[in-house]
């Protein structure tokens, strides 16, 4: 059972020396507390201190690094079992796969691809994070020649070694063992071979059972040998079974009911005859590294979307800076349309004026994140609010009219938004998608 901020406190030192990182011995407790940091941070603790702390003040799930540089990615280190408790930290590493098979224009042409392809979203640039190389041929020269080729394209993604071979393996960490690629897997019949690898290049090792017991006893092994930095693959035989035990895992682990099992968690969908299936089972069902054969253009952005919402913080949604936003080269003349700081509402009406080409100024005010639907229910989006906002950001000296487009949702404010303002309020459209007709039809009037 986890321990209170306070009852850890009192076993602390309490010398506020700072060498912890933090200000204070309370903010440390804190931080050991939520699972935020290491008890081993604090040099005066003592041995008793250690032992009654242990497991309990670590992270239930262990964070690991893969990859270095400014494409290096993180897993693990979650703390709740469902997002809306609180929050999940690291976003699923989607890896794109290559066989050492193939030709070496297919490998580089994939590498290029996961380097290159970028899909921006309600504001956030989203990619896939790295490259699995894959030993099919057996051959441990083929597959070194495929690390090879995939680090000549100087793409610097981390790479993902899959082989049940050593010295393939061995042989491939010729090429990349200083960028700490995730290495696949050790297993009961390989694990001392496999920590040694690990060990020797600082690489995170994937665990590879299909009970529950066996990845206890893989990861015993493993953190015995000094090997620290472990994913466990659930090995199982279709995406039902991987389900039950991606959950059964998370909630041993959250729970801290099995501490050897609070390890990030591995699924290689490419191997589950359905690929696109498993990708969107993988990110909302605990998986934090997907390896999958690379998506055509559609299932990739509908990946990197469902992402991009299991990952956002549901208490904290995503918000634009209140202010005035140019659509295109608007003049004293062009139409201001006000609207709320949603992330998604800004960037859907924004696709919309800029398809309508209609030179224009957003007005965006500060509704904390709410829709314009919600904000108006909840009180957030008033009339005094947009008064506000149009003196705050000095909206009479970017246009000589005083016409003000308001959201269709928000037409029950428009007597008093005009009465507040002085501005003379016209009600747009309920749907963003009409907007470009509406500004056509009603602007000159």
């Amino acid at each position: 059972m986890a321990l209170k901020a306070l009852d850890i406190y009192k076993l602390l030192p309490k010398k506020n020396c700072k060498e912890c990182g933090d200000p204070t011995c309370l903010t440390f407790a804190m931080k050991l507390a939520g699972g935020k940091a290491d008890i081993e941070l604090c040099p005066y603790l003592s041995d008793e201190a250690k032992s009654v702390l242990g497991a309990s003040t670590r992270p239930p799930i262990r964070l690991v690094k893969i990859g270095v540089g400014t494409r290096n990615f993180k897993v693990g280190e979650e703390t709740v079992l469902y997002r809306h408790e609180k929050t999940f930290y690291h976003p699923t590493g989607i890896v794109f796969r290559v066989m050492d098979t193939m030709t070496s224009e297919e490998i580089i042409a994939v590498t290029k691809r996961v380097r290159d392809e970028t899909l921006t979203r309600v504001g956030a640039d989203l990619r896939f994070n790295g490259i699995a190389i894959e030993n099919v041929s057996g051959s441990a020269e083929t597959f070194a020649r495929a690390v090879e080729t995939v680090e000549k394209v100087e793409a610097h993604l981390p790479p993902v070694l899959i082989s049940k071979d050593t010295a393939a393996l061995k042989a491939a960490l010729v090429h990349c063992g200083t960028y700490r690629p995730l290495l696949h897997a050790a297993t009961l019949e390989n694990v001392k071979e496999m920590c040694a690898l690990a060990k020797q290049h600082g690489c995170p090792l994937v665990v590879r059972s299909d009970s529950l017991d066996g990845l206890v006893q893989l990861v015993k092994t493993c953190t015995a040998e000094g090997v620290p930095d472990l994913v466990l693959d659930l090995a199982p035989d279709s995406l039902g079974e991987f389900i039950l035990r991606s959950t059964a895992i998370r909630e041993l682990a959250i729970t801290r009911a099995v501490p050897d099992l609070g390890y990030p968690v591995y699924l290689n969908a490419a191997q589950t005859g359905q690929q696109d299936a498993a990708v969107a089972v993988g990110i909302v069902k605990y998986g934090s590294v997907i390896v999958t054969d690379p998506l055509p253009v559609g299932a990739a952005k509908a990946a990197l979307t469902l992402r991009q919402n299991i990952y956002t913080d549901p208490q904290k949604p995503i918000q634009m800076n209140p202010g005035i936003y140019r659509v295109g080269s608007p003049d004293k003349d062009s139409p201001v349309l006000m609207t709320v700081n949603f992330s998604l509402t800004f960037f859907t009406l924004q696709g919309y004026l800029e398809s309508a080409r209609v030179p224009c100024f957003m007005l965006i005010v500060d509704t904390e994140g709410l829709s314009v639907l919600t904000a108006v229910a909840a009180g957030k989006l008033s009339e005094m609010l947009v008064r506000d906002s149009i003196k705050k950001f000095g909206l009479e000296n970017e246009v000589s009219h005083r016409k003000l487009i308001i959201p269709g949702y928000a037409s029950p404010l428009s007597g008093r938004i005009e009465d507040a303002t002085g501005w003379k309020v016209l009600v747009g459209p309920r749907d963003a998608a009409e907007i470009g007709e509406y500004l056509h039809e009603e602007w000159k009037k």
